[in-house]
């Protein structure tokens, strides 16, 4: 799977604290009503924390947070991963929104599917923010940016 080309997103959630994760499989699902999809590794915090709330956000990384995606990949504690990571408040969002991001969806859990090792997780989307910037890829085991053919 590593000759398919993705955008780099961090899912976030939050009950008593925020977590979150690294995720490669973000995906859309619906126009109309507007979905998306998610997988998510069962054995991560995140996980049960957004089975239980019912809410998570997708924040589509830019070029410039490299090592944010780093960060939130790391295996030690999720939940010690927005000590110094900047978010951005906005109204009505139930999830963390990390600023700099290029897209940010606060999403509703509306269905989770047993995928293998992994959950796929459908969220309704409730609020959505885009931001200038170019979003960051990863292609090869390694970051990619952008760049238009001739």
């Amino acid at each position: 799977m590593r000759q398919w080309p993705s955008g780099v997103s961090v899912v976030t959630s939050q009950s008593s604290e925020p977590v979150g994760l690294t995720v490669s499989a973000f995906f859309a699902v619906s126009l109309i009503p507007p979905l998306v999809g998610v997988c998510l590794d069962r054995q991560t915090a995140t996980l049960p924390v957004i089975l239980a709330t019912r809410r998570f956000a997708v924040n589509v990384l830019s070029t410039e947070q490299r090592a944010l995606s780093e960060l939130f990949a790391s295996k030690p504690d999720e939940r010690v991963r927005f000590r110094d990571t900047p978010l951005d408040p906005a109204p009505g969002a139930h999830s963390p929104l990390l600023a700099g991001a290029v897209l940010q969806l606060d999403c509703e859990l509306e269905a989770a599917h047993e995928a293998g090792d992994h959950m796929l997780c459908v969220g309704r989307i409730q609020l959505a923010l885009a931001h200038p910037g170019q979003p960051l890829l990863f292609h090869g085991s390694g970051y990619h940016r952008l760049a238009p053919l001739d």
